[in-house]
């Protein structure tokens, strides 16, 4: 029985909020820890290795990003799939879920892995990154995407975790791995003398460790989530609706992530006290995106679970429980960042304070927008969660992805400022916003008179 797990969550009965906030909670923090996690990477290589190496590490985030986006955005479709059918309570749905999202992560993680192994030095001249760091850039990726197979496993793993409702063990595995990557980094940087080398290492080897603990946490589950590896194949129904969902939604990331690449171009012609103010910034403001993430992925899972079960009516209460939510996490973090901008800068690169200048100027705009992406991207979870992939995807490619290049060809090209390039972000977000809170109420109609008439048909 689905309901007598301690671990697992039923999204569909009892106080929403609660609920909700039970499942955000864990998420939050796993999300953070791997943030700081991450953030020590650059940290530990800003302090001992100097800021030429600090640029090649964080130089990498947006190409990494728009590489990997596409295999994240099919874990959302695995999220969805087996939501629903833990929702219905169909156990054969959920199991073929399992097997077939596994073995679909398997073969992306190798395939992205081996292209980007052999391609990061060519990747990183297409993005115009500096000579004085391209070959410290290169060498950083091709260790990263040795890890490939087990970043996309991970995640497909802790998927089908949270669509049960259980965040609480990803976010042990990700505690323990995190931990061991610190200990890596400072073995591998400060002892061994690595600089960007060691840390690629840590973050691969601490990768493959949380990816261990997922799997074999699904292997010796006595749920319907149970994996076993004799039952891996790609079973078509179950295949065809990840695609359906996680397709869109993997396109849409790498289309964001391109907009991103080119804002990342644009820094790095600002030279290497820019790019390294940037790697900071965006370092820092990792912690509020993964936390509204967070809330995004609540609503994916609840909304999901919800309409499995068919209690549609649960519907505008999850919008409004996840938009008070994200909206006070986009106040609270905003605030830390304008108050406390230039002290979280300075912990990356100390006593270098044209690199703390440099990335003041982006928190401060994010500091008073980004709140803004945390409401555009709920509205996009729930429209994702009632099984409506495509419409954030389209809305997105037009709402941010073109306007973000539109902007630097236009307003940036008549004034070339950094604070004009990091204004594009904002802009994107709000039109957005209001695109897709449009959206979501007619998809919402749509789904409600699809129920009548199965209601009437019945």
């Amino acid at each position: 029985m689905f309901n007598g797990k301690v671990r697992e969550l039923d999204m569909t009965t009892g106080s929403l909020a609660k609920k909700i906030l039970i499942f955000a909670a864990p998420l939050i923090l796993t999300s953070v820890l791997q943030l700081l996690y991450n953030a020590a990477d650059v940290i530990v290589v800003g302090r001992y290795a100097g800021s030429r190496a600090l640029a090649a590490v964080g130089s990498n985030t947006s190409l990494i990003s728009l590489l990997v986006n596409l295999f994240i955005g099919f874990s959302v479709g695995v999220n969805v799939n087996a939501a629903k059918y833990y929702g219905a309570q169909n156990s054969n749905g959920v199991s073929d879920t399992v097997h077939t999202s596994m073995l679909l992560a398997l073969i992306c993680g190798v395939s992205m892995g081996i292209f980007g192994f052999i391609a990061a030095k060519e990747l990183l001249i297409m993005m115009s990154s500096p000579e004085d760091v391209l070959e410290l850039s290169a060498l950083y990726l091709r260790i990263y995407f040795v890890g490939m197979p087990g970043l996309v496993i991970y995640n497909f793993g802790a998927a089908l975790l949270r669509a049960a409702g259980d965040t609480n063990r990803p976010l042990i595995f990700l505690s323990i791995s995190g931990v061991l990557n610190i200990v890596l980094n400072l073995l591998f940087v400060i002892v061994f003398k690595m600089d960007v080398a060691g840390v690629a290492l840590a973050t691969t080897i601490s990768q493959y460790v949380s990816t261990i603990l997922v799997v074999m946490c699904l292997i010796r589950t006595d749920t319907y989530l149970k994996l076993s590896l004799k039952k891996l194949r790609l079973r078509k129904k179950s295949l065809l609706n990840i695609i359906k969902v996680g397709l869109p939604a993997g396109i849409q990331g790498i289309l964001f992530s391109i907009s991103n690449v080119l804002i990342q171009s644009t820094v790095n012609s600002f030279g290497s006290v820019i790019m390294a103010g940037n790697a900071a910034a965006l370092s820092i403001e990792g912690f509020s995106y993964v936390s509204m993430e967070a809330v995004s992925q609540s609503a994916i899972t609840a909304v999901g679970q919800n309409v499995g079960a068919r209690k549609y009516q649960n519907i505008s209460r999850i919008l409004k429980i996840c938009l008070l939510f994200v909206l006070s996490l986009g106040v609270l973090w905003g605030v830390v960042y304008i108050l406390f901008g230039e002290q979280l800068i300075s912990i990356y690169a100390p006593g270098e304070p044209d690199v703390i200048a440099a990335g003041k100027i982006r928190l401060d705009v994010f500091g008073y927008t980004y709140f803004t992406w945390g409401l555009m991207n709920t509205f996009m979870g729930m429209l994702r969660g009632m099984g409506y992939s495509t419409t954030p995807t389209v809305v997105s490619v037009l709402g941010i992805c073109g306007l973000r290049i539109v902007w630097i060809y236009t307003f940036f090209a008549a004034d070339p400022t950094l604070l004009n390039l990091y204004i594009s972000y904002p802009a994107s977000w709000v039109a957005t916003l209001i695109v897709v809170f449009f959206c979501y109420i007619i998809a919402k109609q749509h789904l409600i008179k699809k129920v009548m008439r199965e209601d009437t048909a019945s």
